[in-house]
């Protein structure tokens, strides 16, 4: 590091004292990506308020104050408590999460403060200051460098050039910054990538300021659709408000002029307006969408949108780049070549003897602690033989760096006692072959060869030795170069791919590669991946010159796309939805920004994904693994079908609870349930059984079926027959018990309790028998579910409580029953469980065994 002090000393640059970068800090905020503002608690508690069912409930405890049921009133009060602290929680922890993920993706910065280095999180770097970089460092903001050896960085994040950018220093430290883009300039940029070298620079502008702060502050004024399902979920529950308001206005009137007893009236309508309302919709929607949420982060699947994981079901195509998705993102030497032979490296496979000239001299051409990929996996080739291939003893005399005019790179080393030096050179083939000297016979020898290696995919460079005694040369051409060989790199596909594009095409969701690399890497790894037509490709230049209308014809059975850059991604993306496809896009780059917004679903990598990316994304993969996308897809089905399912037993269930409602206007009979008892099956029973379907495995062949139409509705013409035969099942056997139990009794409590009894059972029996749309229940219940049994064995505790403990007696208006009622009770709702199997094995007569596919 004395290189650093000594170049700070000569400028006279000591940084900021940490006093002036808490000011500039307290001025100018964090550099850090615009953020939507976090929800206050009170925003939250207002939002839950403002729902129509808690606007009931708020109302009838008025009602019950006014009537002096102090008991009930109350009990009302804690389920609004209650839930509006769940609310809370759950929101809350969804913005640690995505905190929690800025905090890992915000680089840290090396700065000079008050003349000292300074490691600090890359959010607390402050216009004015001094950043140091070298190597494998993320630039934390837009800077000027100032002093800088051999430095070169990757923009290809902000421009799509994939090629790293030289830059020179300046001495003018008041010069303006500039847009990305060009070579030999002194402006580098927030988020780009330093790959070799080392810099000083400082900073000019931080946060929303930098090029890539831009960027991320449009996407903000980009809305975010509303999914089909947030809609019809929406839809539903507004029309179901409308005919319950309605209903509860009508049956008041009717009531009160019957009766004459207004505050009777009052109680009936709400309870009415209460059992029409399926306020649990919304909470099922977010309940399930949460959870699925949870369980995807235990698998490296952040989700960022949680609609995002219901439209994974219906996904057609998902696009997916090579490097670091398909492919492990680190490179491994699996060819070697010397004087015309050849040889596989296979894993922990002894190199022959032959060969170790080849991976030696490489190594000598190397860094010794690398941070390029190819030099990493020459260094890994030598483990286990250190010694034959590492000089821990010679001296790096000089190196020859990589220029525009030659892209090879030199290293002299010396040897302790000796007066020779070594000199190992490694590049590209063209630039090696041009320091040999080689004559026109060899040079085709070896570009046949490199030719061979480049059509298995592998990405190739050269080696070559040579010697030295006195003064060394400034160029590296002058030396007597000997040919030594090439070496062939490959990044390994992920073990898991090949398994997961099967799976990708079971399920009729067809997937397209895109790429920066060439074709011949991008076939080869088509052909061990086992994507489809890996014979058809289009470049990135093809690509440019065909018109819309071409494209949308082409890329129906094209799945490689090469040389492509960012920009162009979004050009496929809207070619795909204009064909009637439902699309899933994965990027990391800010150029990938406008087509992860585009796409239906937007997936960005947690790793080597920008900030940028993430923000436009609905999806973020911590792992960035194709197989998480495919797991994805599958929870997104398995959640629609949950949904389905909570959604059906939810609106089965509002069946009896309002009919007994209007029966018991129409015959006369006294209120069956009030509102306390219809709270009792909407705040405890309902949502805790939406955490039973919720926690229900997958159906059997879920990834064999065709992607869901994004269009089909939860509540299809089918479903909703299916609900209304079981929810009027429950209603028949409840009113039958009702009646003959209040004739045969005279006793208004007595009713009640049987039939409030036999609801409970009904409901938990419908349970089991909605767990699986195509095994019986008499399986499902075999099958585990800890969720169920906690909701079982909590409804019949709190059952017991309202039956057997004086306060919930009086609270609830039950007698006490016996053990012959409640057996009379549990067996006419065993007799409707034989009615939903028999309703469930109607509605799914012509399923597909196979592919569960409605026909």
């Amino acid at each position: 590091m004395q290189s650093i002090t000594e170049s700070l000393q000569s400028m006279n640059l000591t940084g900021l004292t940490e006093r002036e970068a808490s000011s500039r800090l307290q001025k100018n905020g964090y550099n850090e990506l615009p953020r939507e503002k976090r929800k206050t608690t009170f925003k939250i508690v207002l939002e839950v308020l403002k729902e129509p069912m808690f606007l009931l409930l708020i109302f009838c405890w008025i009602i019950y104050l006014i009537l002096g049921d102090i008991k009930e009133s109350f009990l009302l009060l804690g389920f609004v408590v209650v839930i509006i602290f769940i609310t809370i929680y759950q929101e809350n922890k969804t913005e640690k999460a995505l905190d929690a993920l800025r905090n890992l993706s915000s680089p840290r910065a090396l700065v000079i403060r008050g003349g000292q280095r300074k490691r600090i999180p890359g959010r607390e770097v402050v216009q004015g200051d001094i950043i140091v970089l070298s190597e494998g460092d993320r630039v934390p903001a837009d800077a000027i460098v100032v002093t800088s050896t051999n430095f070169f960085v990757d923009e290809s994040i902000l421009t799509g050039e994939s090629v790293a950018t030289k830059k020179k220093p300046t001495k003018n430290f008041k010069i303006l910054m500039q847009k990305p883009g060009g070579e030999n300039t002194p402006f580098i940029y927030s988020g780009t990538l330093v790959v070799r070298g080392t810099a000083i620079a400082i900073v000019k502008s931080t946060g929303i300021e930098t090029e890539m702060g831009k960027i991320g502050k449009s996407l903000e004024v980009i809305k975010t659709e509303k999914t089909n399902l947030q809609k019809e979920t929406n839809s539903l529950v507004k029309y179901f408000a409308i005919y319950g308001i309605s209903a509860c206005v009508l049956v008041i009137i009717a009531y009160g002029i019957l009766k004459g007893n207004w505050i009777e009236a009052m109680l009936s309508g709400v309870t009415l307006a209460m059992s029409v309302l399926p306020e649990e919709f919304p909470v099922v929607l977010t309940l399930f969408l949460g959870l699925g949420a949870w369980r995807m982060s235990k698998k490296n699947v952040l989700i960022r949108r949680q609609q995002a994981i219901s439209e994974l079901g219906s996904t057609t195509v998902l696009c997916t780049d090579k490097t670091g998705t398909l492919t492990q993102n680190k490179m491994a030497v699996t060819k070697l070549y010397w004087n015309n032979q050849t040889c596989f490296i296979e894993n922990n496979k002894k190199i022959p003897e032959q060969f170790h000239e080849v991976v030696e001299y490489g190594i000598l051409a190397s860094q010794k602690e690398p941070f390029d990929p190819m030099e990493k996996a020459l260094k890994e080739l030598s483990r286990g033989n250190e010694s034959k291939f590492i000089h821990k003893t010679w001296h790096l005399l000089q190196e020859y760096p990589l220029s525009d005019k030659l892209m090879a790179i030199s290293h002299v080393w010396s040897k302790r006692g000796k007066s020779e030096n070594i000199v190992a050179a490694k590049g590209a083939p063209e630039a090696i072959i041009e320091l040999c000297r080689m004559d026109f016979n060899n040079k085709k020898r070896i570009l046949k060869e490199v030719a061979s290696f480049s059509k298995e995919g592998l990405r190739v460079i050269a080696v070559a030795k040579s010697s030295s005694i006195g003064p060394l040369p400034k160029d590296q051409h002058e030396f007597d170069f000997e040919f030594v060989g090439l070496i062939g790199f490959e990044d390994p596909i992920r073990p898991t791919v090949p398994q997961a594009i099967k799976e990708c095409y079971d399920a009729g969701i067809r997937v397209i590669m895109i790429t920066g690399d060439y074709h011949g890497t991008a076939q080869n790894i088509a052909l061990e991946i086992g994507l489809k037509n890996p014979d058809k490709y289009i470049t990135g230049d093809e690509l440019e010159n065909l018109s819309d209308s071409q494209l949308k014809k082409k890329i129906k059975d094209v799945n490689i796309f090469v040389r492509v850059v960012p920009q162009q991604k979004l050009r496929l993306v809207n070619a795909l939805k204009s064909n009637g496809e439902i699309v899933a896009m994965t990027g990391d780059g800010v150029n990938d920004a406008p087509a992860l917004k585009s796409a239906n679903i937007g997936v960005s990598m947690g790793e080597r994904g920008t900030d940028v990316a993430r923000e436009a994304s609905s999806i973020v993969l911590l792992d960035d693994n194709f197989t998480s996308i495919v797991n994805g897809v599958k929870m997104g089905r398995r959640v629609f079908d949950n949904i389905r399912k909570a959604m059906s037993y939810v609106f089965s269930m509002h069946i009896p609870i309002l009919g007994i409602t209007v029966l018991a206007l129409i015959f006369g009979w006294p209120l069956i349930l009030l509102p306390v008892h219809i709270l009792f099956m909407e705040l405890i029973i309902d949502p805790t059984c939406s955490i039973v379907f919720e926690a229900e495995k997958a159906e059997e062949n879920i990834m064999k079926r065709k992607p869901r139409n994004p269009k089909e509705k939860i509540f299809n013409k089918r479903t909703l027959n299916h609900s209304i035969f079981q929810g009027l099942g429950m209603l028949l056997s409840m009113a039958a018990l009702f009646y003959f139990t209040f004739k045969s009794t005279n006793n208004e409590y007595l009713a009640r309790a049987m039939a409030f009894s036999n609801l409970i059972f009904s409901s938990l029996l419908l349970i089991l028998s909605s767990r699986s749309i195509s095994k019986p229940f008499y399986k499902t219940i075999l099958e585990k579910n800890k969720a169920f049994w906690f909701v079982a064995i909590g409804a019949l505790f709190f059952l017991a409580l309202s039956l057997y403990t004086p306060f919930f007696n009086e609270v609830f208006r039950f007698s006490t029953l016996t053990i012959k009622e409640l057996g009379i009770s549990f067996g006419v709702a065993l007799l409707g469980m034989l009615w939903f199997e028999i309703v469930k094995h109607t509605h799914y007569l012509h399923y597909d065994k196979k592919r569960f596919i409605p026909k």
